[in-house]
């Protein structure tokens, strides 16, 4: 198979759905959605009809190509389900996303596609080609391809069905967001520029939204336990009750696709193909983090409970709607460092630019605004430059708006293929500002969250030069996607990195170093106890998917294991399980955060914190780790950067650093 004729089923030349007017236009998507869904087809046929001997150039090649244009259907109708501004076009991508699906989902049980790279010989391929190879027929048997033709049917509507269950989740979620109402005297002790954005109304009361910029504000800082509790319950039942309804339903549904492969729960056979290996091996990590974190977890709620007291005689209990509240007013306190207080050096245009100019150095690239368009006027759309190549795109659309997405993510928009496409990759978050007047001052924690989706997007464009598109950026086990974002998180704690872009956005001073001296051992102040939490969310994913879910009671089982894993008050009425977006993607996987927590803290403990953008460990760091995509197992790329697998030395420093933290307090 020539490459003339792999390129003659590149049928439609549309890269950007946005571009041929899918943005605006439930018809224009539909049909660009289509040439690409033709495309893959044509690329399948093309495969099929190969006569003569199965090689990686007649038979990989357009298997690749197919792949292909699944993946870049599949993630601009993600993109746009996401983002787009007009209803009708968000539940038109939600379908086309839907249809991608589908289409992947005949794929993984295609079995004369499967025999046709059964039948190939690898023998003289690169290590990359092998692994790719390996890795998609391991795919096919875990689909069920071995299975006789009537399951292989069972299966894909399982699928279907399973599909069409999480995106209706993740659609309640994203369209759920509920409001409440506080007066101007509830909003005691919220930041000066949170109380003067809003305004009260005809009534005399303020409307709050559930947008992370409304909500998170009024979690720290506010002083009314009440009004704590209106948007703790408002935010926590965004998606409940109809989302009640959809996760049982899916949770039954991977059950069932589970037993039909042979696997005793959906837990054991999602993580199969992953590092983690087994729901088994899941829980002896998780064993692991309880022992490392129970007795950190003890103190820090003694240590809280004590000083509350100390405000609040006779107080019994602290309940899961002030444990924020409580921790702000310890650490100014305990570490006179008020969280507010550096708002103002964050505003959000600054930031921006900070993680801009950080990623630059470490990876050696740079970035210049594109004349590229983007799928709505408040989207910034960037070039990546290398030796004054062109070597990718990416698109930031950072602030919320009607419709959107309310969480924070990054995620594919071009799969990149060495040379057919540069890849292209998208952050779509909900940061304060986007308004004309507004600064968008930060919380340091929205500036780590930055750093963190940040990570994701270098590793998409990095990663994004592969042979091959499935190897290509984020294509690694689902359990290792999280390291490269939860490694640059740590450049956040670096002070010179810091008061390189940190300045008050009136005065245009820098960030103080007795501040940042603070605010460091104020964050770490708190750490077990934020590990206790990813414990409990980890522990649900992973016990709502390794059972039978007709015996699940999710009401009860969000509260057993809350109060299995937290010291503070359980809140009735609280529906966390409806509003748990990671149960769609990581499903039974979520042990993916602390995991990767832990390879990514031993990851950056070989930087020289001394000069931690200038050292060996960057350049080494992005050949043997983002460099790869997925192009090695995710085993071998620790062993290749770290000379051998993880420790969890670092981690427990890490952990552990709160108890420094406390030293600096009483000294």
């Amino acid at each position: 198979m020539s490459v003339d004729s792999v390129a003659a089923v590149k049928i439609c030349e549309e890269i950007h759905a946005w571009e041929a007017g899918g943005a605006e236009s439930a018809e224009a998507l539909r049909a660009w959605v289509s040439a690409r869904l033709a495309a893959h087809e044509a690329a399948l046929a093309a495969l099929l009809a190969v006569d003569g001997p199965r090689t990686t150039e007649n038979t990989l090649r357009l298997y690749d190509v197919a792949v292909e244009h699944l993946s870049l259907a599949g993630s601009q109708a993600g993109v746009l389900n996401s983002v787009a501004a007009d209803k009708a076009v968000r539940d038109q991508a939600q379908m086309e996303a839907q249809r991608v699906s589908q289409a992947g989902s005949a794929l993984s049980l295609n079995r004369a596609v499967y025999d046709a790279l059964v039948a190939m010989n690898v023998e003289q391929s690169n290590a990359a080609t092998k692994h790719y190879v390996e890795r998609t027929l391991l795919g096919y048997r875990l689909a069920g391809v071995d299975k006789d033709e009537p399951t292989r049917a069972h299966l894909q509507a399982l699928h279907e069905k399973a599909t069409r269950h999480a995106l209706d989740f993740s659609r309640n979620i994203q369209e759920g967001g509920k409001t409440i109402t506080a007066t101007p005297d509830e909003l005691a002790g919220l930041p000066a520029d949170y109380v003067t954005r809003h305004h009260p109304g005809a009534d005399g009361n303020i409307t709050l939204t559930t947008d992370q910029p409304d909500m998170q504000p009024i979690m720290t800082f506010a002083s009314s336990a009440a009004l704590r509790l209106r948007m703790f319950l408002a935010y926590n039942t965004r998606a409940y009750p109809q989302n009640k309804a959809v996760l049982e339903e899916l949770l039954a549904t991977r059950q069932e696709i589970a037993n039909v492969l042979g696997f005793r729960s959906w837990a054991d056979l999602a993580t199969a193909d992953q590092m983690m290996g087994s729901a088994a091996n899941a829980r002896v990590f998780l064993m692991k983090l309880d022992e490392a974190s129970r007795e950190g977890g003890r103190r820090e709620h003694n240590m809280i409970m004590e000083f509350a007291r100390g405000r609040v005689p006779g107080l019994s209990e602290i309940d899961m709607t002030s444990r924020g509240y409580w921790y702000e007013q310890y650490r100014r306190s305990a570490f006179d460092f008020d969280s507010q207080s550096v708002r103002p050096y964050f505003p959000y245009s600054q930031v921006e630019a900070g993680i801009l100019e950080t990623a630059a150095r470490l990876f050696k690239v740079e970035f210049k605004p594109s004349d590229g368009t983007g799928w709505d006027p408040a989207v910034s759309v960037f070039d990546v430059f290398e030796g004054g190549k062109r070597v990718g795109r990416f698109y930031l659309d950072m602030h919320p708006r009607e419709g959107k997405d309310k969480w924070f993510s990054a995620a594919p928009v071009v799969t990149g293929v060495r040379g057919r496409y540069l890849p292209e990759a998208a952050l779509i978050c909900n940061f304060p500002g986007g308004e004309a007047g507004d600064p968008g001052l930060m919380q340091y924690n929205d500036v780590v969250t930055f750093f963190h989706e940040f990570g994701h997007l270098m590793h998409a464009i990095l990663g994004g030069r592969t042979e091959w598109a499935g190897l290509s950026g984020f294509a690694t086990e689902g359990d290792f996607i999280e390291v490269p974002s939860q490694m640059l998180e740590e450049f956040f704690r670096d002070e010179n990195l810091l008061r390189s872009f940190a300045r008050h956005y009136e005065t245009g001073e820098v960030l103080p170093s007795e501040i940042i001296r603070k605010m460091k051992a104020a964050s770490s102040f708190g750490r077990a106890d934020g590990m206790r939490t990813q414990i409990y969310y980890t522990t649900l994913s992973l016990d709502l998917h390794d059972q039978d879910p007709a015996g699940i009671d999710l009401d009860w089982i969000i509260k057993e294991l809350y109060t299995k894993f937290q010291p503070w008050t359980w809140i009735d009425g609280n529906r966390m399980y409806a509003s748990f977006g990671h149960l769609t993607g990581y499903s039974s996987n979520y042990y993916t955060y602390a995991f990767d927590k832990v390879i990514a803290l031993d990851f950056f403990a070989q930087f020289d914190p001394r000069d931690l953008l200038g050292c060996d460990a960057g350049s080494r760091y992005r050949t043997a780790v983002l460099e790869q995509g997925g192009s090695k197992p995710g085993r071998q790329m620790v062993r290749d950067f770290l000379g051998r697998d993880e420790e969890f030395e670092a981690f427990s420093k890490w952990l552990n650093e709160e108890f420094e933290a406390e030293l600096l307090a009483s000294s």
